[in-house]
């Protein structure tokens, strides 16, 4: 069956117009006439029978269909400018390995040790992109993830890599105004959005209560929680084996030594197609053994 797509440069042309607001602007960067541009543009109006621009003043913008489509459209090429790259990557003598991970975790202990996968196993290209919560396989292009939390991933095999301790960091100034557990009550606590109850299983397992454990800015990533932290603005609560090289600085200091196990746990998830993919199996037994070693 003929798929209803128009040509892609129309769809190129019309992206990089409405990026720019302007065909001059996008045939210069299209390398392109100005005239070809609009022509490239108008043949796609024309197939699509919707009005995609309109002047408003000498001046071009995109109508409410045109937005819409322009979204969509720009993702698109996207995705298939990254599949194209990824292709080209292949060779007879290398896999490919896409993988997911947590941005903290593969800049504070995967990337370090990925020399000795590299060393390990020269044949697999590693190709590596940030997630922070789980996704659908079947809409990325990714073979296998780095996860920490529960192993309730749908449709996924879930290996389990490692547990952590988590403890209070703060910079030298607030942790000279520390003298208790208690005095945490006054002070503000830097929160990770993926773990809203991390102080309140603190506090609970050093047996303080605490009103405002759930009270604090909230941060995306981890690397931005320790950042806060080495800064002032409050006290994290942070896996141990990832503020270890700030602590060793004096950039970050530990106000009591109450490490506390976490309830979940980092997991290498891939989806059972890909069991049995080498590049998956290589990275999965590298991995295991690593963390065997310390």
């Amino acid at each position: 069956m003929r798929r209803f797509i128009p040509s892609t440069s129309c769809l190129i042309a019309f992206d990089t117009s409405a990026r720019h607001l302007s065909f001059t602007k996008a045939a210069h960067e299209l390398h392109m006439t100005q005239g070809a541009v609009s022509r490239q543009v108008a043949i796609l109006e024309d197939y699509l029978n919707v009005k995609l621009f309109e002047r408003i003043n000498r001046r071009l913008i995109l109508t409410e269909p045109g937005r819409d489509y322009a979204s969509q459209v720009s993702s698109i090429l996207k995705q298939i400018e990254m599949a194209t790259f990824q292709v080209m990557t292949y060779n007879s003598l290398a896999s490919v390995l896409n993988l997911a991970i947590l941005p903290t975790f593969g800049v504070k202990w995967l990337i370090p040790r990925l020399t000795k996968f590299a060393a390990a196993y020269p044949d697999v290209l590693l190709n590596l992109s940030t997630e922070v919560l789980p996704f659908d396989f079947n809409t990325r292009q990714v073979d296998a993830a780095i996860h920490f939390g529960e192993p309730d991933w749908p449709d996924t095999v879930m290996v389990r890599l490692m547990g952590e301790e988590v403890l209070p960091v703060c910079s030298k100034a607030m942790n000279d105004r520390i003298s208790s557990v208690s005095d945490l009550a006054d002070i503000t606590l830097l929160q990770h959005t993926t773990r809203p109850q991390a102080w309140q299983d603190w506090f609970r397992h050093v047996g303080v209560d605490c009103p405002n454990a759930l009270a604090g800015p909230r941060f995306e990533q981890l690397a931005m929680v320790i950042q806060a932290a080495v800064a002032g603005m409050g006290v994290a609560l942070m896996p141990k084996f990832m503020v270890e090289t700030e602590i060793s600085l004096g950039q970050l200091h530990v106000p009591f030594p109450f490490a506390v196990k976490s309830p979940q746990s980092y997991y290498l998830a891939y989806p059972e197609k890909n069991a049995s993919k080498p590049a998956v199996i290589k990275f999965r037994d590298w991995i295991l053994s690593e963390l065997q070693a310390g």
